[in-house]
């Protein structure tokens, strides 16, 4: 076993979420979420009676969850053949139009300090900010120095496993999981539809539209669409 491996496989197992963000991820919209990443510093084992506590805040953003299927994530850029091959055993294991969730984060950290105080005491007055700004999207993790970003990646997952059974029972409820037959999850239309309106008004560029209907081998039937929008023509 890799030794790195073996320090990331610690930094999970010695991470403790100490507070829960007290909402979900929202099912319909982005969740934007306040974190307290609180951890001993690095050099505490190697000097004695170490007082110190290394505070690390930030955002981190959570796109409003997308229904995909295998045959989509295999479609998508930037993994490795490693990746395309777990992606073609899911579809043979499950079929190439099964929907699940596809959840999109990005982390804004925002500023780091170290305070002169124990890390219990520093976690406990955290808290008490938090509770009487009544900010029920702030969470508090207590992770490990060297890996702090994975004792974030293990936050993000847990807020995610948390948020799964909430956020699907709310798409099956509007029907957002039904798929067409030609395979196409319903929420996949109405989130290209959102992209032509978005793209109209040039909230986002074409070439994210044109990519969208590309995964979903979908360009062809709103090719004239597309085209038309610009009042290009064909």
């Amino acid at each position: 076993m890799d030794i790195d491996d073996e320090k990331i496989r610690d930094a999970i197992r010695h991470t403790e979420i100490l507070r829960l963000p007290k909402q979900t991820l929202a099912t319909f919209g982005t969740t934007n979420i306040y974190y307290y990443l609180v951890t001993e510093p690095a050099y505490s084992e190697l000097i004695k009676n170490v007082t110190e506590t290394v505070v690390r805040e930030g955002r981190v953003i959570a796109e409003k969850p997308r229904i995909v299927t295998p045959y989509y994530l295999s479609r998508l850029e930037g993994f490795s053949p490693d990746a395309r091959r777990y992606f073609d055993m899911l579809i043979k294991t499950y079929g190439s139009n099964v929907p699940g969730l596809f959840y999109t984060y990005k982390n804004e950290p925002k500023e780091m300090n170290i305070v002169s105080d124990n890390l219990l005491s520093v976690v406990g007055k955290i808290s008490a900010d938090i509770d009487k700004r009544g900010d029920p999207l702030a969470s508090i993790i207590k992770g490990e120095d060297e890996f702090w970003d994975v004792s974030l990646m293990k936050f993000i997952y847990e807020m995610t496993r948390s948020s799964l059974r909430n956020n699907l029972s709310q798409m099956g409820s509007r029907g957002l999981l039904d798929v067409d037959t030609s395979g196409i999850p319903v929420d996949a239309k109405v989130r290209i539809e959102e992209l032509f309106g978005q793209v109209a008004r040039g909230e986002r560029e074409p070439r994210e539209l044109k990519e969208e209907l590309d995964r979903w081998d979908l360009f062809e039937e709103y090719e004239d669409r597309f085209f038309t929008i610009f009042g290009k023509g064909r």
